[in-house]
């Protein structure tokens, strides 16, 4: 019989400090003999190991052959390696009559056997100190057409305040604007800002076969950015996503739960202004394991963020260009919104700077 927690725990007291005996245990409790003497020694924990390995007259004769395929694994090029179907196929060729979940049994017993699993240690964040950037990508309708919309997320690591917004592509002028407007509705700037290897930000990444290391040469744009509003940055190592978990948890919440029904805008301005009222809404929502609301937590970060300049930083892709004969200027054929013009010096041709 199976005895409970207090049971178990009666029986004990009654043996080792009343120094009852075990026939008068069992005839004040009403459990056998047996099952007495079990509590006491506490047999119970003990789990059941296997004296030998059991049969497997079906898979046993391939598990070697099933090995060598694994162990091939190991010379073989990352995307042309053997997969479970595929070994499957393989020594059903060659006679196995089995199913291919053994094989799928049998490699899971074997990785974890083999292979320590990481551990990850969950992170606690000063207000106002740091932030993580991410993008994802979604689906919305503007102007009529559905269409594939880049959306950039900054998100607070403290209050876990977020801001979200669309773009076409994921440009530079996009990413440095996004973060004016991140600014803008945090209220300050945090003091570091984590990243993945972005290219908008990111011009090389040293020491590439190391794969473990933080060494980047940032992009010369992306310097006098952040030279501008003085945060630091962050990058994460190669492949390591974990390091800014926190974004990217905010960017699949985003796409579920800001752009769930599919949003509908007239303009990419309309879908911006939409996604930030709903990212005001978040405000009122409590976080799981938390006692405030990301609005609260939010008032006591915004005083310890690094004010705002007292202009925003120009998000434009200035290209200098020259004036033909007949007074027409290309840029990269490029449409040219704006234009700003100068006079060269030495008596250089007039020279126009335009704005994309």
């Amino acid at each position: 019989m199976r005895l409970d927690a207090d049971a178990k725990e009666r029986i004990r007291r009654s043996y080792y400090l009343d120094q009852k005996s075990m026939r008068q245990i069992a005839r004040e409790e009403g459990y056998s003999r047996p099952t007495i003497e079990k509590a006491i020694t506490n047999q119970f924990h003990n789990p059941y190991r296997l004296t030998r390995p059991k049969a497997s007259p079906i898979f046993g004769p391939y598990q070697a052959r099933v090995e060598a395929l694994l162990r091939e694994n190991d010379h073989l090029p990352r995307k042309q390696r053997y997969t479970i179907h595929r070994i499957f196929e393989v020594i059903q060729t060659e006679g196995y009559q089995g199913s291919e979940s053994r094989i799928r049994q049998y490699v899971a017993a074997r990785k974890a056997s083999t292979q320590m699993p990481e551990v990850f240690l969950p992170l606690e964040f000063e207000p106002g100190q740091d932030a993580q950037v991410d993008w994802g990508e979604a689906v919305a309708t503007i102007d009529g057409q559905k269409r594939a919309v880049q959306f950039f997320v900054m998100h607070l690591c403290y209050s876990r305040r977020t801001f979200a917004a669309c773009f076409p592509s994921q440009n530079q002028e996009s990413f440095f604007w996004a973060h004016i407007q991140a600014f803008r509705h945090f209220g300050g700037v945090p003091h570091r800002i984590s990243y993945d290897n972005l290219a908008t930000a990111v011009k090389l990444v040293l020491d590439k076969t190391k794969k473990r290391g933080r060494a980047r040469q940032e992009a010369r744009a992306f310097t006098s950015f952040r030279g501008y509003y003085l945060f630091e940055s962050h990058f994460c190592q190669v492949a390591k996503g974990n390091e800014k978990g926190g974004v990217e948890g905010s960017v699949g919440y985003t796409r579920r739960n800001l752009m769930v029904p599919l949003p509908t805008a007239t303009s990419f301005e309309d879908l911006n202004q939409q996604i930030l009222e709903r990212c005001l809404q978040e405000d009122a929502r409590v976080v799981a394991r938390e006692t405030q609301t990301i609005g609260e937590a939010w008032e006591k970060e915004r005083s310890q963020l690094l004010p705002l300049p007292p202009s925003d930083y120009e998000c434009c892709d200035m290209v200098t260009v020259r004036l033909n004969p007949y007074s027409q200027a290309k840029s990269r054929n490029q449409p040219v919104f704006g234009a700003r013009q100068t006079r060269a010096p030495h008596g250089d041709p007039e020279s126009l700077s335009f704005y994309r």
